[in-house]
């Protein structure tokens, strides 16, 4: 392994290489959490901010390992001003070289922060993160937790979404993140590498229509969608156990790297939640960043009702998601596999949203909701008989992928059988896609 110290005499836990992991360039930084628990100095704090400046003037990947009790307390004001110059230098890396965190340890207060800005975040299960600790807690709240109760990985991964991954060790968090960066560019002006595969391009894949259930209101496991058009069944699944009802993950088709949005019917019946829409906004964008195309996999009755979503800001969250698609300019591929209702219609890459191109299964169903849901509108005073010939009718005559077809909504309707073959052949044609972005200073994303 070769390497090169970026300043490798100043004095501190954290030491910056340029190095190899695993066959590609990185630039490394390591907080050494047994001396003074990682506690960052303002010459530390210089050290990572020296590391990130180099990824983003020599183009290479920041990965970050952090075990860091927070800033020196002995150097004071010296030691937060330190921590500001390197979260400025990191800030300035995002969208332009992947930033990678691994947590094998604490990561308190800054150190907590940097996690919040990196791109992925990979979490031993021993490791532990949060802003303010069980000691702030219990002063300001009364409520008594140790650090893995308030903010150990296990928690993090269900309950905050920070973790991309949960591994056993550090060994292992290398390995992942290796595996990971397999999928991604060095930075953002380069294409993801193509893959060897010898999986055909044009394998058929009729097992992934046999998922569908006869019923609609019947679940699947959408991963195994995604494994049936992937090559060779394999694909990497970020923030797995965070927002479950919405999966996000990085594959191959053809040997192309691809980021797959898909609706998880397994869990809250695939809709869209506060959290569902974070975790795949924050995917599409990153996506976007890195020049990954985008396929989404939908199958949603809408957006999750409830006075308690609403109150905590639905419509900013599901904004989110909006914007992450209207902005998006890479290749963007969206399938229908069963049911695309109301605004949730909109959000998942909608024809009218951008995407390059739009398919369905036969069975899919386009509308502004469901069957069932317009007759308790529209048919409120009707008899049951009434009532049931109403939702025959409107099945029959609106809820199929055909009427989307010939307006134009949906570019075509394809056996599940073709899925494999047609995405690959889109990506290949889709491979030399530009657009000229308008110059601004930059956007205003709702949050």
């Amino acid at each position: 392994m070769s390497t090169f110290g970026l300043r490798s005499r100043a004095p501190g836990p954290a030491a910056a290489l340029i190095e190899d992991l695993d066959g590609r360039r990185v630039v490394m930084v390591r907080i050494d959490g047994s001396e003074k628990l990682g506690a960052l100095s303002s010459s530390a704090s210089f050290t990572i901010a020296e590391a990130a400046e180099t990824a983003r003037a020599e183009r290479l990947p920041l990965v970050l390992e952090i075990a860091s009790s927070g800033a020196d307390l002995v150097e004071g004001i010296s030691a937060l001003h330190g921590w500001g110059v390197a979260a400025r230098a990191i800030t300035a890396c995002s969208g332009t070289v992947p930033i990678i965190a691994i947590v094998d340890g604490p990561a308190v207060s800054g150190p907590a922060l940097l996690l919040g800005i990196a791109d992925w975040v990979v979490m031993t299960e021993a490791s532990y993160a949060f802003v303010s600790g069980p000691t702030m807690v219990a002063e300001f709240t009364g409520v008594y937790l140790d650090n893995v109760e308030l903010g150990g990985s296990d928690i993090h991964a269900r309950q905050s979404g920070l973790p991309a991954m949960v591994v056993p060790d550090i060994d292992t968090a290398r390995a992942e993140v290796s595996r990971l960066l397999a999928y991604l560019p060095d930075h953002c002006d380069d294409e993801p590498p193509r893959w060897d595969t010898d999986d055909p391009a044009d394998r058929e894949t009729p097992e992934a229509g046999d998922l569908i259930p006869a019923s609609s209101t019947g679940s699947y496991d959408v991963r195994k969608v995604i494994a049936a058009i992937s090559d060779d069944g394999d694909y990497l699944e970020l923030r797995a156990r965070w927002a479950n009802n919405v999966v996000t993950a990085l594959t191959t088709i053809d040997g192309r790297p691809v980021g797959i949005v898909a609706n998880q019917p397994v869990a809250l019946a695939g809709t869209l939640d506060i959290p569902a829409s974070q975790k795949a906004a924050r995917f599409v964008a990153f996506c976007d960043a890195f020049n990954l195309p985008i396929l989404t996999l939908v199958d949603t009755p809408g957006f999750y009702p409830g006075k308690d979503l609403e109150w905590r800001g639905m419509i900013r969250h599901g904004a989110q998601l909006v914007f992450a698609y209207g902005r998006a300019t890479v290749p963007r591929i969206c399938i229908i596999l069963r049911k695309s209702y109301g605004g949730a219609y909109i959000v998942m890459d909608s024809k009218k949203m951008g995407n390059d191109l739009c398919l369905a299964w036969p069975w899919a169903e386009l509308a502004v909701m469901g069957a069932g849901q317009a007759a308790a509108i529209l048919q409120r005073r009707a008899t049951p008989e009434e009532r049931a010939e109403f939702e025959r009718d409107y099945t029959e005559r609106l809820l199929n992928p055909y009427v989307a077809a010939e307006r134009g909504f949906v570019d075509a309707v394809i056996q599940p059988s073709e899925t494999r073959a047609i995405v690959a052949n889109a990506l290949m044609l889709l491979e030399d896609k530009r657009e000229r972005l308008q110059g601004r200073k930059h956007d205003n994303s709702p949050c």
